[in-house]
């Protein structure tokens, strides 16, 4: 598919979660994903990089979706907006990246929320519905996820959505200009029984 057609169309993948649904962006998407980014804006910029200055323009936005499916496309990354199920209204975006493949079988989590959706569990339900997706249909083997030690809200999400802290990367990540040290989480597939039973699988 190429990467116009897949910008104009609607892309045929579709997550369902609690209360949730997820999707890759559209065209059409840009005006209600830039009010709800500006109206965030000084809630988002402590825990995410410096946003360009054009960060909300469509030239931008075109840009962003042209990358977009560029990873989608070659199984590199899944960039969706969470949706309220209840009255279509977006709420947030969570994207898996970083897939590698060969004898990692893994890929990282990555998600934020508007301003006015913050702990309702609209985020947890994406999460939740994102690793459903990366164990069952893209067969990976592990997902990971790290964030600030001081963002509470993300680290509760992580662990009620099963994952595991795992240790403390010292400056790990570029967060609003400044290197932070990230709090380190992850979570593997569910093994099947037999492995759940100590048998080997070996023949």
């Amino acid at each position: 598919m190429a990467l116009l057609d897949w910008i104009s169309s609607d892309h045929d993948l579709r997550l369902e979660g609690d209360g949730v649904r997820l999707r890759p962006h559209r065209n059409g998407d840009f005006a209600e994903w830039a009010a709800l980014r500006a109206r965030s804006r000084a809630f988002l910029q402590p825990w995410e990089p410096t946003w360009p200055t054009d960060d909300l323009t469509r030239g931008a936005w075109r840009r962003r979706l042209s990358a977009y499916a560029h990873d989608m496309e070659r199984g590199l990354a899944f960039p969706l907006l969470i949706f309220r199920t209840s009255d279509n209204v977006m709420v947030g975006g969570i994207t898996l990246s970083n897939i590698r493949r060969g004898v990692a079988q893994m890929g990282s989590i990555g998600y934020w929320a508007g301003l006015p959706h913050t702990r309702q569990g609209h985020t947890l339900a994406a999460v939740r519905a994102v690793l459903r997706f990366s164990f069952g249909r893209l067969g990976l083997h592990r997902v990971e996820a790290a964030c600030i030690p001081t963002n509470e809200p993300s680290r509760a999400v992580l662990l009620k959505a099963g994952f595991t802290q795992e240790g403390l990367a010292r400056a790990y990540l570029r967060i609003n200009g400044i290197w932070h040290d990230h709090l380190l989480f992850g979570i593997i597939s569910p093994a099947p029984a037999d492995e759940q039973r100590g048998e080997s699988v070996l023949v």
